[in-house]
């Protein structure tokens, strides 16, 4: 099994439904911001090269915002599933129990922390 009991096993599952409301919030949030700021302003005449320059920035930002909302979402439907499969806790690398601790400060965490350490000490 993962290590788990009932009540940190319910606590953690919790946690991960509502990460997984304000992340969808959130994205709406964030479409509608990028719609917003697709839509064109009323101008008199047409808009300067700086303006222009401005627009684009801001639609990559809101587009990046989206983007990561996006892939924070995908983490945590992903944490989910592995409730569903009962496989929740344990490592994806090494199949160990990933341990509470690590659980309660990031309940989406797919790897126990060796299997992590190892991970970025082989990035650098």
């Amino acid at each position: 099994m993962n290590g788990l009991d009932e009540m940190e096993w319910m606590a953690l599952r919790a946690r991960l439904e509502g990460a997984r409301a304000a992340l969808l919030s959130q994205l709406a949030d964030d479409l509608d911001r990028s719609a917003d700021v697709r839509v064109p302003l009323p101008h008199e005449a047409e808009a300067s090269p700086a303006d222009n320059a401005s627009q684009r920035t801001l639609n990559a930002l809101v587009h990046e915002a989206a983007e990561h909302t996006a892939r924070q979402l995908h983490i945590v439907r992903h944490a989910l599933a592995k409730f569903d499969e009962r496989s929740y806790g344990l490592c994806e690398r090494c199949g160990e129990s990933i341990g509470y601790s690590r659980l309660d400060a990031r309940p989406e965490a797919r790897l126990c922390i060796a299997c992590q350490t190892l991970l970025e000490q082989r990035r650098r």
